[in-house]
């Protein structure tokens, strides 16, 4: 992607060292929590190593390699060059942490709560960079400013942007990320990356990328759908910036992408192309799809590659041929992607909205958004909760109430223009309203870490819809909050004066309802009183933009300021039918502001099941120990049975139990941890958790202090 047209170094600054920042950050006392620090790693195999020596280079991070041939000179502090043709998964030591573990969900769309959004038509790829390409960790990390992105329900695929000449141009995502995405029916991609001249882009590294082998096939090709399948992503995006090539490598470049998207078709994965060289070789953005790249997409044989992202080059003029011509060429035109600039300026950016999707006529093509997470990066206070509003107002508009656009904004907010989307169709379901960051860490409503945090492996399927408010009086402020939560690290509250119920939608579903259905909330009023109601839709609006037709239930009139309460709704009534959205109803009982907190919803089919098996096999993989503090590898074998993620706790010598983190894998890095007094040994728990986050017993392993204090 062109950066060089405002000025913008692609490659990112470079980390300090590894060894420098192995303990930076690390948590006070022993319930600290404890996620990777930022360096890359290139971490060894092996027994744990418990003698008291320097800290050792153990922390995993997200994969990046040069193709094949490596730069002249030597990569800087705290990065690691790599050759992608001699990866294998048997020889790479961090595979147990980048490998994701959550499926790709299907998903459905329901009736869209306005009349602009559409269905079928335009859909969002999203290019974010999570951290730089040496230095983005495995597994999260210990602080809650990240970028946790929630609004999965508008975006149809997510590329996992960075790769730089000075550290590595092929960027895997990591595992947080991938399962996170993939829990909301959303593909991720790997970053394929050849960088401008200006910008260190070699040519080489082109060739090497498209090269063949005796028999004719492309071995890169190869090894990138063995990338993408070992650690579970979606696919590549490709991105052929680097000046200087000709007709033939052009020929070849585009014979690659043909046996890349040919080999990774029978296993689900998918490949985009960037709008950036074209059939002469030459770098040329043409901001369209035509006659200079359309070989790229669909050529005589048939389909290259299976999106374009078109150039920001693009004008009104061009988009509606680049439509036309992909529908005589036989394809969707809504796989093309209008490149759409907010790394600067967010929703101020200037955008011709008319000429992708617009409001009187059919969509004209779908769009991508180049660098969203401005949300978070313009902010001052970049607290979870600042984060989270300004997130909001990118994806919902300025009104905040999807159902209600604000009129004549300049920002067309994806829920004004495309519909969303739900993976909400079986039993049992579960949610927490846990974003994938906090301040602390909670379980049933108390504190059990202290240390901030961030790991969108362990987000929940959060509602799509925020937040849809039906009320005749003053509209309450609804947000997901930090300041308590039932289960992780957030929850979501309702504030205000309610001069009249107001009903918040949460999740649209398609939920089997039986004679032993029940709804379980659980909630706590902070000021009120209040009435609760639950609302279950047994069938969508009759057009979009129209109320959802919810049947309201009795939940409870719970008492102010008696923390949290578990009410359970039986929904024997509404069995045979499907429920196709859940909300609820709260009403103020006082004069008093309300402040009503929901912290846990869940739909199962009777009484809870029976918990999940315990990990097998724990064990410390690996670890260093200096000065009475120890960097380690934890792992496990995966429980038998339906597994959400594990938990990772600290057992203390008073029995208390302080949670260090959490992954949907079967490994976790731990870089700090303490000695705590005269231990002789610290004690870790291991724990599985499933969908409506019943807990297994724990497997429990150790690592020995070195030496005597």
């Amino acid at each position: 992607m062109s950066e060089t047209d405002n000025g913008v170094d692609p490659r990112p600054a470079i980390r300090p060292t590894r060894r420098g920042l192995l303990f930076a950050g690390a948590g006070v006392g022993a319930g600290a929590l404890l996620y990777g620090a930022a360096a890359p790693a290139a971490a060894a195999p092996g027994a744990a190593t418990v003698a008291p020596v320097g800290p050792a280079d153990l922390a995993p991070y997200a994969s990046y390699w040069f193709p094949d041939s490596l730069p002249q000179g030597s990569p800087g502090p705290g990065i690691t060059w790599r050759s992608l043709l001699r990866w294998s998964p048997g020889s790479d030591p961090d595979l147990a942490h980048n490998t994701a573990t959550v499926p790709l969900a299907p998903r459905f769309t329901p009736v869209a709560p306005n009349s602009t959004a559409r269905a079928g038509q335009a859909r969002i790829a999203s290019l974010v960079s999570f951290g730089n390409t040496a230095g983005n960790p495995a597994q999260g990390s210990p602080t809650a400013d990240y970028y946790a992105l929630t609004h999965w329900a508008y975006i149809d695929e997510l590329v996992f942007w960075g790769g730089s000449s000075g550290e590595g141009i092929v960027l895997a995502p990591n595992a947080p990320v991938v399962d996170a995405a993939h829990r909301n029916g959303v593909r991720v991609m790997g970053n394929v990356f050849l960088p401008p001249v200006p910008y260190g882009g070699d040519l080489q590294w082109t060739r090497d990328l498209v090269q063949r082998d005796s028999l004719g096939r492309f071995p890169v090709a190869e090894k990138l759908v063995e990338v993408a399948r070992t650690y579970g992503f979606d696919g590549w995006f490709v991105n052929a910036e680097t000046e200087g090539g000709d007709s033939e490598l052009a020929a070849r470049t585009r014979q690659f992408l043909r046996a890349l998207r040919a080999a990774g078709e029978p296993h689900g994965l998918r490949t985009t192309w960037y709008d950036a060289m074209n059939s002469t070789g030459a770098v040329g953005w043409q901001g369209a799809l035509n006659g200079l790249n359309q070989e790229f997409f669909e050529d005589r044989r048939g389909t290259v590659a299976d999106t374009m992202f078109v150039d920001f080059r693009w004008t009104p003029a061009k988009l509606a041929a680049s439509g036309a011509l992909a529908d005589r060429l036989g394809r969707s035109r809504h796989e093309l992607w209008a490149a759409v600039d907010t790394e600067s300026n967010g929703w101020n950016s200037a955008v011709d909205w008319d000429a992708i999707v617009p409001r009187e006529r059919d969509h004209v093509v779908s769009y991508g958004f180049y660098r969203p997470e401005w949300t978070r990066n313009h902010l001052t206070d970049r607290s979870p909760g600042a984060f989270h509003r300004a997130d909001d107002r990118f994806w919902t508009g300025e009104s905040l109430d999807p159902a209600r656009p604000a009129a004549d904004s300049a920002w067309r907010a994806p829920a004004t223009a495309v519909a969303d989307r739900s993976t909400v169709t079986a039993l049992p379901f579960a949610c927490s309203f846990n974003t994938g960051h906090g301040e602390r860490w909670y379980e049933e409503g108390r504190p059990v870490c202290d240390t901030p945090w961030n790991h969108l492996g362990l987000q929940d399927r959060l509602p799509g819809r925020r937040w849809v408010v039906d009320t005749a009086g003053t509209r309450p402020e609804v947000t997901l909050d930090f300041a308590a939560a039932w289960r992780g690290g957030s929850s979501l509250l309702v504030a205000g004066a309610l001069t009249a119920p107001a009903a918040v939608g949460l999740h649209s579903t398609r939920l089997p309802l039986t004679r032993s259905t029940v709804v379980e909330l659980v909630h706590s009023t902070e000021s009120g009183p209040v009435s609760v109601e639950l609302g279950v839709a047994t069938r969508e609006p009759a057009a979009p933009g129209q109320e959802v037709p919810y049947t309201w239930l009795k939940a409870e009139t719970p008492g102010t300021g008696q923390g949290w309460r578990t009410t359970r709704v039986g929904l024997s009534e509404l069995a045979g039918q499907t429920a196709h959205g859940l909300a609820v109803r709260i009403t103020g009982r006082g004069r008093k502001p309300v402040r009503w907190r929901l912290g846990a919803l869940t739909v199962r089919d009777g009484a809870p099941g029976p918990r999940p098996a315990t990990p097998g096999t724990p064990a410390v993989s690996a670890a260093a120990q200096q000065s009475g503090r120890a960097a380690l590898r934890l792992s496990w074998q995966r429980s038998p049975g339906p597994v959400r993620h594990y938990e990772v706790s600290r057992v203390l010598a008073d029995g208390t139990r302080r949670f260090l983190g959490g992954t949907c894998g079967t490994a976790l890095y731990l870089p700090a941890v303490e000695r705590a007094g005269r231990e002789k040994a610290a004690v870790f728990e291991i724990r599985a958790v499933d969908e409506p986050y019943a807990v297994s017993a724990p497997a429990r392993t150790s690592l020995t202090w070195a030496g005597a204090l």
